[in-house]
């Protein structure tokens, strides 16, 4: 939350919502961040926005799969960059 490079961070949530194992707690920690990207830059990628979507989705359908912090980015994601 304190790096100023919003690129970099997202890259990093990227990296991490993408190559983490199903039930990985690392998976809701990113789409998390996310919404905290979203927050802190006003703005995601296409790319971060559908992985936030993603976990998101992927949470509401299987907590053992992606914890529900991703559904809290998500919320985060469409409030501030008023997706609603």
């Amino acid at each position: 939350m304190n790096d100023d490079d919003a690129e970099f961070v997202e890259y990093w949530c990227l990296q991490v919502g993408t190559r983490a194992a199903s039930g990985s707690p690392l998976l809701g920690l990113a789409g998390l961040c996310l919404g905290h990207t979203a927050r802190r830059f006003g703005r995601l990628s296409d790319g971060a926005l559908a992985l936030a979507q993603s976990l998101a989705a992927r949470a509401d359908a299987d907590p053992k799969d992606v914890d529900g912090r991703a559904l809290d980015g998500y919320d985060d994601v469409r409030s501030f960059l008023h997706l609603w």
